[in-house]
């Protein structure tokens, strides 16, 4: 999909695709997914899977598996154009499609305000949440050091998304409104999704799914998971 993309090339696509992003509250979220790849250093070959979960319970619903080739390098500031070809393969099982994703990466918390979550969310015309383990870009306050305590990143004044601290002593996270949701909302959301660990339970459990799948413990393709399993 953007293999022949050069660097140039994938700039002036996230400033045109930043044009299209809305940022909106959504009602009634029942349930959430997250989003994530996986692959060997130097393979072409990307796995990727989405994990369904019902909210605010943190329950497994369903998941789905995919794998993708891509050879686009990876570079901070464009991952979405080595992840969300595959992602988009993965959304293309689901029949019926979750109220929000999350994914392992920013939203709007990027230089064109063009992460992984708000290309993927764009493209896919579906509300999204960036939640990256790493700060790309922006003036970044470090919230208190107790669970759930949040502070403001900022870029020449414009609210670009928020660190989270998941666990106390522990890096916080670092929350943006992707695409069809606020940023407001977006910290919302992600507070309900914290489990036990430091990554939030969308991601972490893609993670987790993920990499059992790209070791091949489990096979590609939709996944409904009969009696909803909590993964704490």
């Amino acid at each position: 999909m953007y293999d022949q993309f050069s660097f140039e090339d994938a700039d002036i696509l996230q400033i045109e695709l930043a044009k299209k992003l809305k940022f909106q509250p959504i009602n009634n979220v029942k349930t959430i997914a997250g989003a994530d790849i996986s692959f060997n250093k130097n393979s072409t070959t990307m796995y990727a899977g989405i994990v369904i979960l019902n909210y605010p319970e943190m329950s497994l619903k369903a998941f789905a598996l995919e794998t993708y080739e891509t050879s686009f390098p990876y570079k901070a500031g464009y991952l979405g154009f080595k992840e969300v070809p595959a992602l988009m393969r993965v959304w293309d099982l689901i029949s019926i499609k979750p109220d929000v994703v999350v994914l392992d990466g920013n939203g709007i918390l990027h230089p064109r305000r063009m992460g992984v979550a708000s290309h993927f969310g764009v493209l896919t015309n579906q509300a999204t949440i960036g939640c990256a383990k790493s700060i790309l870009y922006g003036e970044n306050h470090v919230p208190e050091n107790s669970k759930y305590s949040s502070s403001e990143i900022n870029s020449r004044g414009d609210l670009l998304g928020f660190a989270l601290r998941t666990k106390i002593n522990c890096a916080p996270v670092y929350v943006s409104a992707g695409h069809l949701i606020t940023q407001e909302q977006s910290l919302a959301i992600m507070k309900k999704c914290i489990g036990n660990y430091r990554i939030p339970e969308p991601t972490r459990m893609a993670h987790e799914i993920v990499n059992d799948f790209r070791t091949g413990k489990l096979k590609a393709g939709f996944h409904l998971v009969e009696q909803p399993l909590t993964l704490f």
